[in-house]
Formats: C-alpha cells, sequence, structure tokens
C-alpha cells in the first residue's frame, strides 16, 4: 500500500503539496519564452533601408493597408472583400466560437446554484413498513429549496489550469482570424496585379499586332513587285498569327483573374469602382519600416498565436500534474423538507444538508500517461512555435532579397527594350534598304516582344514581392496607421486590451 501511495504521489510533486492546500497555487510550469533561433537581422536589410529615406517611421505591421496601397480601386476591392470573404466570416465565428468554449471552461471555476424542488411517495409491503403492520403503507416526503452542485475546490489548480488552457485557445484563435485578414488583404492585392498584368500584356499586343501587321503589308507588297520572296511574306504572315494566338491565350488568363479576384471580393465587383492608378511601382507605398527579426515575436499574428497555444500547452501540464493530488467537492441544499406538502414551507421544516467529499488517487495509470501526454504536446508546441519564427524569417528574408534586387533588374530590363526596340529599327531600315533579309526583321521583332513582356511579369512579380514584404512583417490587419495600435503579447485580445481569466 505504501508504494501504491508512493506512485499516485511523484516524490517531485511532495515539496509543492503543503503550499498548494494553502494558497490553491498552480502545478503548472513557470513558462519562459523560448529563445528565437533565427539570426540577429535580417540578409539586405541595410541595402532596402537605405533605398527607404521616405519610409515611414515605426513597425510595418502598424502601417494601414489605405497608406501602403495607392490604387483607389484595389483598396475599394480589398474594403469589399473584407465585408464579404466567406473565408474572414468563418474566422470571426471561430473566434466567438472560441471565446464561447472559453466561457464553459472558466464557469467551472464557480459553483452552479439552482432551485428546484422534489416529492417521493412509496408503497411498502406489510413486511417492510417501518414500525410494523400498523404503519401506514404510502409514505411521502416533499423537499424544496436552493441547492449547490458538485463544486470542486480547485487547491491544486486543476480547474484553473483548464481554463487557463482554453484562454490561450481563444486568444490564439483571435491571433488566426487576424492572420486570414492579413492574408486577405495580400491575396487581394495578387490578384489584383495579375488582372492588371494581363490587360497591361493585352495592350501590348494589341499595339504589337498594329505593328506586325503594318510590317506584314509592306512586305506583301514588296512581294507584289517582286522585291521580297514568299517566304518573307510567309515569315511575316506567321509573326502576325503569333500574336493573334497570344492574344486569346491572354484572354483566358484575364478572364480567370478575374474569377480569382471575384471569389476573393465574395461578391459581384461593382461597376462604380474609380478608375485604376497608372500601372507601375506607384499602386505601392515605396518602401516599408523593416525593422528587426525581433519584432516579429510581437507583430505576426501567427507566432502570436503559436506562442498562446505554446502556453496553454504549459497550461494543460499544470493540469495533468493536479490529478495526482486529492480532489476536494462539496454540494449542498438549503431549504424545506416535510411529509406533507400543504405545511412544507413552513418554519418547523427548514432543511439543510453539506457534503463534503474527498477522493484520493492511489492506483490510477491514466494520470502518469496523461502526464506524459501533457508534456509532449509542450515539447510539440515548442517545435511548432520555432518553426514559426523560422519561416517569418526566411519570409522576410525572401521579400528583402527580391527589394533588393528587382529594382536593378527592371532598370536593366528598361534599357534592353531601349536597346531592342532600336535593333528592330535597324532591321526594319536594313531589310527595306536590300542589305539584310526579313530574318534579321523577324528576330528583332520576336527579341522586343520577348523582353516587352518579360518587362510588364518582372514589374508584376516587383510589385507582388513589395506585398509579400509588407505581409511578412505583420502589416496588412490595420486598415489605417491613425488606428490605435496596442501590442498584443500573450495575454491580450487584439482590439480589446487584456482579458483577466484569473
Amino acid at each position: 500500500m505504501n508504494r501504491m501511495i508512493a506512485d499516485a504521489f511523484p516524490r517531485k510533486f511532495l515539496p509543492v503539496l503543503l503550499t498548494a492546500v494553502l494558497a490553491g497555487c498552480s502545478l503548472a510550469p513557470e513558462y519562459e519564452r523560448p529563445v528565437a533561433p533565427i539570426p540577429t537581422s535580417f540578409p539586405y536589410s541595410d541595402a532596402v533601408n537605405g533605398r527607404g529615406a521616405d519610409a515611414p517611421a515605426g513597425y510595418a505591421a502598424d502601417l494601414g493597408w489605405k497608406e501602403f496601397f495607392t490604387d483607389p480601386r484595389l483598396r475599394e476591392l480589398i474594403a469589399l472583400a473584407l465585408d464579404n470573404n466567406r473565408d474572414m466570416r468563418i474566422a470571426v465565428a471561430r473566434v466567438e466560437e472560441a471565446r464561447a468554449q472559453y466561457g464553459i471552461a472558466d464557469s467551472e471555476r464557480l459553483p452552479t446554484f439552482g432551485v428546484g424542488g422534489n416529492a417521493q411517495i412509496t408503497r411498502s409491503p406489510e413486511g417492510l413498513r417501518v414500525g410494523g403492520a400498523d404503519a401506514p403503507s404510502v409514505s411521502r416526503s416533499y423537499m424544496a429549496g436552493v441547492a449547490m452542485t458538485t463544486f470542486e475546490l480547485d487547491f491544486f489548480g486543476r480547474i484553473r489550469n483548464l481554463s487557463e488552457a482554453a484562454r490561450q485557445q481563444f486568444l490564439a484563435t483571435a491571433q488566426a482570424q487576424r492572420t486570414v485578414r492579413i492574408n486577405l488583404v495580400s491575396q487581394v492585392a495578387e490578384a489584383y496585379f495579375r488582372l492588371r498584368t494581363a490587360q497591361q500584356l493585352q495592350e501590348l499586343m494589341a499595339k504589337t499586332l498594329e505593328s506586325r501587321e503594318a510590317t506584314y503589308k509592306l512586305v506583301q507588297a514588296r512581294y507584289e513587285t517582286g522585291v521580297a520572296s514568299a517566304l518573307d511574306l510567309q515569315q511575316a504572315k506567321g509573326q502576325v498569327e503569333t500574336i493573334r494566338a497570344d492574344q486569346q491565350s491572354m484572354r483566358r488568363v484575364e478572364a480567370q483573374a478575374l474569377n480569382a479576384l471575384q471569389l476573393l471580393v465574395g461578391a459581384p465587383l461593382p461597376e462604380d469602382l474609380p478608375p485604376p492608378a497608372v500601372f507601375g511601382r506607384d499602386q505601392l507605398l515605396a518602401s516599408v519600416p523593416v525593422g528587426l527579426p525581433s519584432d516579429l515575436l510581437i507583430r505576426r499574428p501567427d507566432i502570436i498565436a503559436a506562442e498562446h497555444a505554446l502556453i496553454g500547452a504549459n497550461a494543460n501540464i499544470g493540469a495533468a500534474r493536479a490529478a495526482f493530488f486529492p480532489n476536494i467537492s462539496i454540494t449542498g441544499l438549503l431549504g424545506f423538507a416535510s411529509p406533507q406538502l400543504g405545511g412544507l414551507f413552513s418554519g418547523g421544516n427548514r432543511y439543510w444538508q453539506y457534503q463534503p467529499q474527498i477522493q484520493l488517487p492511489i492506483f490510477n495509470g491514466g494520470l502518469a500517461g496523461s502526464l506524459d501526454l501533457a508534456e509532449a504536446r509542450k515539447n510539440i508546441a515548442v517545435a511548432e512555435y520555432e518553426k514559426t519564427i523560422q519561416t517569418a524569417f526566411r519570409e522576410v528574408a525572401d521579400a528583402l532579397a527580391g527589394e533588393a534586387t528587382y529594382w536593378d533588374q527592371l532598370e536593366a530590363m528598361r534599357a534592353l527594350e531601349a536597346t531592342a526596340a532600336e535593333a528592330l529599327r535597324l532591321a526594319n531600315l536594313r531589310y527595306e534598304t536590300g542589305v539584310d533579309s526579313f530574318l534579321q526583321v523577324q528576330s528583332a521583332e520576336v527579341n522586343l516582344y520577348s523582353v516587352q513582356q518579360a518587362f510588364l511579369q518582372v514589374g508584376m512579380e516587383s510589385l507582388l514581392n513589395r506585398v509579400a514584404l509588407y505581409k511578412a512583417l505583420g502589416g496588412g490587419w490595420l486598415e489605417s496607421s491613425a488606428e490605435n495600435v496596442e501590442v498584443d503579447g500573450p495575454g491580450n485580445v487584439p482590439g480589446k486590451g487584456n482579458v483577466s481569466g484569473q
């Protein structure tokens, strides 16, 4: 028996037993935030900050999306998506669901009272009547009053830790809603820029088609006069048909981009949207404040959510530890009892009952398994928290690498486009004067067309990269930078301040 009691009370818990009984303290381990497994600075941050002389002060997470996105049409689309997107509505409902679950768990810390009554009417056979055969065959009893259901005195913090775990789950869900909001803003921007790029490419193709049709007519006229060959004519016609095929492909891309945008917005696109801004780098704020990797710990909602999950796992260890100790509970009733219904509530029929109960685990193999499970889940939560930080660091680092290189790449491609245009002009001149064949013109046309397409694609990628940087730094959950911003660490609900669960 002594060995069984020793198993029920692990020695490492004995020193805290007396303190727990007297103060009702928690058996959860003291929480310490894990050290962030990332470098102390971002790569390319100096180069990007050097270019961002006009970058606003503060943090990117506190920069409202209305300041970051300067295109009025895009702003309107983002606002519509935040109101109508179904994923956003689900995220809001998830927060309310977690809030309700936290309320249910927290209510276990308080006793439950109720008003009720009961009656018991029993007919006993002659041999079982109290008082012998002359006693009445039917006995009656009536009771009414205020009752307290079984209420656990939480000396060891089991219920408190379960409530804390539910609270942390609620806070993590609230941060998940913010993550959904940030993702939605960036997804709308991405779909919009892909749509605008498809439209810009169609404009390029229309102009290129016009130019190649003019070239085809010139070659056809030269062919009819015997100056150009049939090969030249077929090559010129092939160039025209290539553009026409590309136009159909781009129309398909535009339609698919529009469908993706409408799905994100969650409602038919209004016809009275503001006119779009000129497609280019000015559709976004020129630069955003980068800060330090340590800022991500309190600015990225997915990291904050992972830390809330870690704190909740820590609390579950406290609940599992508390299960090794005695469970003390009480029930009670205060009211009236009488064998007659008519005089139930008279002064002489006052009745009360107080029933304390204590349960001491002697042998329960499941308790040790529950503690091992809680500790394993905490280890998982630590690894998930650290992985979330590492993922966030990589996302910022990738976007900074893009910011450091896209600018120079676009400048080089702008110069390359001018060179390709001049090469086409010279090739046309040499063909018209009979110095070169039409093959040189064809090569120059294909080269210029490819450079122009690539320029638009890289321009789109540079815009998407800046959006990705804004998102990776935690930006997009505020509409305006003028909103009241409160850093939300563990224990705070976004926009609601501290939520006390103690």
